[in-house]
Order: C-alpha cells, then structure tokens, then sequence
C-alpha cells in the first residue's frame, strides 16, 4: 500500500485483499490532508454556508455581468464515506469552472458513511439541491433559473444521477435541471461481474473490492452483505426483475463484451434485502429507473474510463438513456482510469477537464 498526493493505490490480488480493512481508514487521514479554506483569489470568491443545514462552497466570479448567470450544483466523490468540498482537488475544479464558465457552482458536502449510511447522503444532497433551487436564493447569486446543471464524480455522480431523477416527481420544485453532467458514476450495485469489474479488478485507485466495500458501507457496517455481493448472492428472486435493467449483455456495445458470457445471476435470501433495503432502491441505484422516469430527463453528459471498475455502469445508463429518446453526449476516455479528473500532475487530467467545461459551455 502506498500513497500517492491525495490518493491511495492498492497492491493486486492477495494483498490487495488483505489490505483493504486499512484503505478507507488511510483515505480518510491522507484527504484530510488535503482540505483547503474558502479562500477567495483574483477570480473567484469562494463562501462557506449552509444550504438547509448543509455544509456548502459557493464559488462567485468576481468580474461584473451584465446578465444572470450559469449554476451549476456539485457533488464530489469518495464512495459515499470519504471526501468534502474542502478538498484541495475540488476546490481548484469549482475555481476553474466557476471562472472559465462565469458561472456559480455550488460544491456541497453531505454526511459521510460508515457513520451515517443511506439514503442520509442522498437526502443531504436532495436537500441542499432543493434550497439552491429557491428563487429567492438563485436571485441572491444571480443565477440564471433556466441555466442550472448538476455534476458529480464517482459516488458524486451516483448522487447527482439520483437527486436529478427524483426532481422529476418532486411538485414543489418548480424550477428544473438543464443538464446533467456524470463523471465515472457509480449506478448500480447488483451485479458486480461486469467485464470492466472483471478487467479492473485489481486495478489502481479503485479495485473490485474496494468499490464492493464501498457500496456495502453506504448501506451497513455489517459485512455479510459485502460477502454476498462479492458472491453474487444478495439480490433475493422475488427482486430478479430488476436484472433487466442492469443486464450488459444487452446494454453494452459489443467491442465492450470482448467475449465475455453473461451468467444468469445468483439469487440469494430476503433476509439481506429486508434489513438493507437501499441496495435495491432506486435513489441509490439510478440504473434501475424505468424508461419512463428517464425519458423525462436533461441532456446529458457521461464520462467512463477504460480502466475504471464502473465503466460498464457509465455505458449502460448511456445505453438507457439513449433508448428512453435522451440526448447524450458519451465522452469515453480509452486512456482513462478510476479518479482521474483528480491527479492534477497528470496531463490526462487537464484534458478530461477542459473537456467537460467546453460541454458545460456549449450546453449550459
């Protein structure tokens, strides 16, 4: 195990595994690390506030405009337990998108797991999502009500692909989304055998069982659960329609499969569903949403990265999303890997960057 900035890689195989009690724990000393105060700069100024009980950043450019301008609301990463706005990485993303954009973004911050499990993270999200969309707040930043996108990364984007579906039945939200934008998000923990799971594996940044960890956390610190998804044995028969909806040899282009057999899934008891409902719910995992529900939903942007554990959740709701009539842009990234919007000493990371705030340009 060793420590790169603010990230931690693991070791393959054996050691991996035996390593990974300890990862979480590191991750959260080495991010802390990393915080950085709202610290306004020639550009931006950056506050700290509370949007309906939750800790926020807003970041505001500092030169005048004549006109209302973009929001956007973000939602970072860490697997549901690590991270916060404060992040050096973050921070300096909120910067440059506030800047380049002449946009308010709002990078809120929410309660984190393994102390709080879902849907408390989901809610806080929601939550702070809803007060940012008041107009009496909007018209307090200056922010354009039919301007405002939403982004995230990795559990980031899990939660900002969840709170978007559920504006949609939300009637006292009467402003809407524009865009969504979704950076190697996390969609769906039933089936954990897709081939970008069984080609990643092992690998850097993000495992197989690291990510397996992480969505068990979200729901309980009762390890039984991590072990039945990592057997493939959590999803009770009675819930075996909701398959369909993650099913990737029917959602993935074929230069994805590579010759990979799907297997009919495993079932296990009801027991695990019935103490741990989340796993089957669809704010925690928006892939199961039906065509109905997507249908309704903004343009889109979708980044996956070819050596990411999650890139076949990415290419499904691409998939889905395109099939329920949704307009999206796919950027996959056939040099990508898991987190790297973060490694800022990487040039890899400065071109998925610039690449998604000239979409946020375009289509914001």
């Amino acid at each position: 195990l060793y420590i790169q900035k603010s990230k931690i890689k693991l070791l393959g195989g054996a050691e991996a595994h035996c390593l990974l009690k300890y990862t979480i724990q590191a991750h959260h000393v080495v991010w802390s690390f990393y915080e950085v105060p709202p610290t306004s700069d020639e550009n931006v100024t950056v506050t700290e506030t509370q949007f309906n009980n939750i800790l926020v950043r807003v970041y505001v450019p500092k030169r005048k405009s004549e006109v209302l301008r973009r929001g956007l609301f973000y939602i970072h990463g860490g697997g549901w337990c690590l991270g916060s706005a404060a992040v050096n990485d973050y921070d300096l993303l909120s910067r440059w998108t506030a800047d380049r954009l002449d946009a308010v973004v709002v990078s809120t911050n929410y309660r984190l797991a393994p102390k709080y499990h879902f849907p408390i993270q989901f809610e806080d999200v929601y939550n702070a999502l809803r007060w940012f969309l008041h107009k009496t707040v909007l018209a307090k930043y200056g922010v354009n009500p039919e301007r405002i996108g939403i982004s995230g990364d990795s559990a980031g984007g899990n939660l900002a692909a969840a709170v978007t579906q559920q504006l949609l039945d939300d009637p006292d939200v009467k402003i809407k989304l524009k865009i969504q934008s979704l950076i190697y998000p996390a969609l769906q923990p039933l089936d954990v055998d897709l081939p970008s799971y069984q080609e990643n594996s092992n690998a850097p940044v993000l495992s197989k069982s690291l990510m397996v960890r992480f969505w068990s956390e979200y729901f309980t610190t009762d390890r039984s659960l991590e072990k039945a998804m990592l057997s493939r044995q959590h999803v009770p028969v009675e819930s075996s329609h909701l398959f369909k909806f993650v099913n990737w040899s029917s959602l993935l282009p074929e230069r994805f499969i590579k010759g990979h057999v799907y297997n009919n899934p495993n079932y296990g008891s009801s027991e695990l569903a019935k103490k741990y409902p989340g796993f089957l719910d669809v704010r925690a995992a928006p892939l199961l949403a039906d065509d109905k529900k997507l249908h309704s939903l903004p343009l889109t942007y979708v980044i996956t990265c070819q050596y990411d554990p999650l890139r076949d959740d990415g290419i499904m709701y691409v998939t889905r999303l395109r099939n329920a009539g949704v307009q999206v842009t796919h950027n996959h990234v056939e040099d990508g890997f898991h987190g790297a919007f973060s490694f800022l000493e990487f040039k890899i990371s400065h071109r998925l960057i610039n690449q998604y705030i000239e979409w946020l340009k375009e289509n914001l």
